[in-house]
């Protein structure tokens, strides 16, 4: 029978969300009263049973957000939202673990449990038209077996000859009327001709006992794949934590407040101003600088254009570095010595300077001994990222800035010892960095459990808030990932079809034809294969963070991997090694299909926008490559 590994049925980028702590606690916590109630009743009802069920998924994921009940002659259904008036997402039908003739088995999918599920999907589909159903399940509360409702649409919904016995069934026009008639004389026909196609995830709550109930953390890894499985990111499809296609307006909110700025609707669309005179305080960055920059004018439209400039760019280096440091931590096994972004080696603004100029900008060799020491793990960036911009040479850089203090944001993330919210002053250059690590930008690629509970900040949705951020004046749109994604498949396959038969005089239509003409067992071939890919040339005129730029390298990259043509410089192929985009992010699996995990890259591009040149953009891309 067509079994699927739990991980395989994840989406990969769910994977790579790390749970927390407190979840797999509470996790583990109703799964022990699961087993135990299992164990001390194996002969209740199924009403029992079911009872068990639904308290286990209710309090472990589901709580008040997902109702769950029974309907009609289902035994359980998750509904999408808070009541029973929202579309059902997921069917249950529960059997007793002794009822081994009517549960289904891997040797044997084709009974009265299946084909009541049959029944009860076409009653949702059809009668009730719900195209909201995700997912159905069969189980006796020990074994699982979950299958994705896109298959049942796939062949039982596409069988016409199927869908007409329903009807003719639902209408009464059949020889017999009642539901057995319909278990085995239309639906066991049908699930024997598609068995083997019915593909579904399995387990056994038993294969877990153990690790359940050992005491020690250091096994609890072993059920995050199991936790993700029953969650309603996976059965009911919603989005997860890393998203790139959703702001994450708890941090951006709270950023702008640090940077003194805020967010307005003007003409349809959202820009960024400075906050109102009631609302500015001395503290903030836009503020101090702006107060600064008094010596050098008095009109108050231009202090605040310039300050915003020189607050940007801050800013955008003082992001990027925290994104560098999460990543290197993590490449690093979370080494403290690898953590610089801090207020113990950045004591001030002038630190803060430093470490943009004589320490990103200035390779390890060259740096003086004092600083060195200080930042020896930093690494030199050959970005004009961390060159002095022409309004920091004509103004001053960020050095200039006294420091200040800054009252909390009412909203802030950061806690107190007891669990409030933090209130008073604090200084705002660590103000700025106790934000941040109150985040966790690193966590994605590791399938471990979460220890602090930290919300996820990854590349593309930090990606959104620098959009935002350079794109004040204008109300700059972010694509949104599933867009970018998209197009630049269907764009950029097309284009590298094109380059190939225009320069070996092919006549390929397809890129599947395409594979089957490379030759990419000969070195001389994959390098110039690789050439002729990496002479495409792509211009995003309208460039903000470079997102629609990153989406575009991960699709090339993605395509040399389906082409078999990931290789070093000289030809040798990377062995063993898949590209996909999913979620509009790059994976990179090993042959075993788990993440591969190496160094960070620092991708930099030139780019043409509106009126002026901005050399070297730094995007914030991370690839998992050799």
């Amino acid at each position: 029978m067509p079994e699927i590994q739990i991980k395989d049925s994840l989406n990969k980028a769910f994977i790579k969300v790390r749970p927390e702590r407190a979840s797999i606690e509470r996790f583990k916590t109703h799964f022990i009263t699961l087993l135990d109630r299992i164990n001390i009743s194996p002969n209740e009802t199924e009403e029992f049973l079911k009872n068990l069920i639904s308290d286990f998924l209710k309090k472990t994921w589901y709580f008040e957000d997902y109702f769950i009940n029974t309907k009609e002659r289902i035994d359980l259904v998750i509904h999408k939202g808070k009541d029973a008036e929202m579309p059902v997402c997921v069917i249950i039908e529960a059997k007793k673990p002794g009822n081994k003739h009517e549960m289904i088995s891997k040797k044997n999918i084709n009974t009265k449990a299946m084909q009541e599920l049959l029944l009860y999907y076409f009653h949702e589909t059809i009668d009730i038209k719900n195209i909201d159903l995700k997912h159905l399940i069969i189980t006796n509360t020990h074994e699982w077996f979950i299958f994705d409702a896109h298959l049942f649409y796939c062949f039982f919904s596409h069988d016409k000859k199927l869908v007409d016995l329903y009807s003719d069934f639902k209408n009464g026009s059949l020889l017999e009327k009642n539901t057995d008639f319909f278990y085995s004389n239309i639906a066991a026909p049908f699930i024997e001709k598609y068995k083997n196609e019915l593909y579904y995830t399995y387990f056994n709550i038993s294969d877990y006992e153990q690790i359940i109930r050992n005491s020690s953390k250091e096994e609890d890894n072993k059920l995050i794949s199991l936790y993700k499985l029953l969650s309603p990111e996976h059965l009911l499809k919603l989005p997860f934590a890393n998203d790139s296609n959703t702001l994450n307006q708890i941090f951006y909110s709270e950023l702008l407040y640090i940077m003194g700025l805020s967010e307005v609707k003007e003409d349809n669309k959202k820009i960024i101003v400075r906050n109102k005179i009631e609302e500015q305080n001395k503290g903030s960055i836009i503020e101090n600088t702006i107060f600064q920059l008094s010596d050098y004018t008095t009109n108050n439209n231009e202090l605040f254009e310039i300050a915003l400039e020189l607050t940007i760019t801050w800013i955008n280096r003082i992001l990027f570095l925290k994104l560098l440091e999460s990543q290197q931590l993590n490449y690093r096994k979370k080494d403290m010595a690898y953590a610089f972004l801090n207020i113990e080696k950045v004591r001030n603004y002038s630190d803060l300077n430093i470490l943009f100029f004589k320490v990103l900008a200035q390779e390890i060799r060259i740096r003086p001994d004092n600083i060195k020491n200080i930042f020896i793990n930093v690494p030199y960036l050959n970005s004009s990222l961390f060159d002095m911009t022409e309004t920091e040479k004509k103004f001053f850089p960020i050095s200039n800035l006294p420091e200040t203090e800054l009252p909390f944001f009412s909203g802030t993330i950061l806690k107190d010892n007891i669990g409030n919210k933090k209130k008073g002053n604090i200084n705002t250059l660590r103000y700025i960095f106790n934000f941040l690590d109150a985040y966790d930008f690193s966590s994605e690629g590791s399938e471990e459990i979460q220890e602090e509970n930290k919300i996820l900040i990854n590349a593309s949705v930090l990606g959104l808030i620098f959009e935002k951020i350079n794109g004040y004046k204008d109300g700059s749109f972010f694509t949104p990932g599933f867009i970018t994604t998209y197009i630049c498949r269907e764009t950029i396959r097309r284009i590298v079809i094109d380059k190939f038969n225009e320069t070996k005089g092919w006549n390929v239509t397809s890129f599947e034809e395409l594979i089957n003409y490379i030759d990419n067992k000969n070195i001389a071939n994959i390098l110039e294969a690789n050439e002729i890919i990496n002479n495409i040339k792509i211009c995003d005129i309208a460039v903000g963070s470079g997102h629609f730029l990153v989406s575009a390298l991960n699709e090339i990259i993605s395509i040399k991997s389906d082409l078999g043509l990931l290789a070093d410089n000289k030809g040798i192929k990377l062995k063993n090694y898949t590209a996909e985009v999913i979620n509009d992010e790059l994976m990179i699996f090993d042959e075993d299909r788990n993440f591969f995990h190496t160094m960070l890259i620092i991708l930099k591009v030139v780019v043409y926008k509106k009126q002026y040149l901005m050399k070297n953009v730094v995007l914030l891309k991370l690839l998992y490559l050799v």
